[in-house]
C-alpha cells in the first residue's frame, strides 16, 4: 500500500512521533507524560519502529495496537528483505540482529507482527479539519504532493537530499498539503523549513524522542 487516508474527526488528540528504534520506554513517557487516551487518541510514527534500541520486540508489536499508524521505514524494508526473500545480512548488519536471538514465543509473535509491516502505507494522508497534513519516512519525492500520485517508493524510504538541502539552507516548499512530517535523519534537535518537519531526533543515540500534537 502506497498511501492511507487518515480522518482526524475520528480522534481527539493526534501525534506524530520520531523514529522509535526499539525506545518503548521513552515512548511511553512520552505518552504517559501527555495523557494519552488510547481509547481516544491516535499516535503517527515516522517509521524505524524497530532495530538498535533496547525492545524492538516490543515496538513491532505496537502494529497490533487500534491507536497506533505508521509509515514503513527503510529497517522495516530491511525485516521485509530478511523475512520474506531471505535477505538477512543487510538486516543483521543494521540492527536486526535482536529477531534472530529471540525464542519460543517471543519469536513467533515478533514474526507475526513484523509480518503486518508488509501492510505499513509508505505515505499517511492525514485530514484535519483546517488542512492536510502528510507523514512520510525519508521524503516525499515530488515538487507537489497529490493524493495516489505515483512517487518512488525507494526515495520516499531511503533518500536523504531534501533533508540535506535543508540542512544547507535551501528547503523549499512542497506544495499540495499543509505541513509534511519526515523522520529517518538522526538530527541534534527537530528542523523545519517552510512546510517540511524532519523529526528523528536520534533518541536511540541518547537523545530525545520528539513528538509533535498536530490536532
Amino acid at each position: 500500500m502506497t498511501y492511507q487516508f487518515l480522518n482526524g474527526a475520528d480522534w481527539r488528540q493526534i501525534f506524530i512521533v520520531g523514529d522509535l528504534h526499539g525506545c518503548l520506554g521513552m515512548l511511553q513517557e512520552e505518552l504517559a507524560e501527555r495523557r494519552f487516551d488510547a481509547e481516544r487518541d491516535l499516535l503517527i510514527a515516522v517509521g524505524d519502529l524497530i532495530d538498535r534500541g533496547p525492545d524492538s520486540y516490543g515496538c513491532a508489536k505496537l502494529l497490533n495496537e487500534p491507536w497506533f499508524r505508521s509509515v514503513r521505514g527503510n529497517h522495516e524494508e530491511m525485516a521485509i528483505g530478511a523475512l520474506s526473500r531471505g535477505e538477512h545480512q543487510q538486516w543483521i548488519g543494521n540492527g536486526g540482529d535482536w529477531f534472530y536471538r529471540l525464542e519460543g514465543m517471543k519469536m513467533i509473535e515478533a514474526k507475526h507482527a513484523l509480518s503486518r509491516c508488509r501492510l505499513m502505507p509508505l505515505i499517511i494522508h492525514l485530514q484535519l479539519a483546517d488542512r492536510v497534513v502528510v507523514v512520510a519516512h525519508a521524503d516525499y519525492p515530488a515538487d507537489r504532493y497529490s493524493w495516489q500520485a505515483e512517487v518512488d517508493p525507494f526515495k520516499v524510504v531511503w533518500s536523504r537530499s531534501r533533508v540535506e538541502q535543508v540542512q544547507q539552507g535551501r528547503g523549499e516548499a512542497i506544495s499540495g498539503a499543509d505541513a509534511f512530517y519526515f523522520g529517518h535523519t538522526p538530527l541534534a534537535k527537530p528542523l523545519s523549513a517552510a512546510n517540511l518537519h524532519f523529526i528523528d531526533t536520534g533518541a536511540v543515540f541518547g537523545n530525545r524522542l520528539t513528538m509533535v500534537q498536530v490536532q
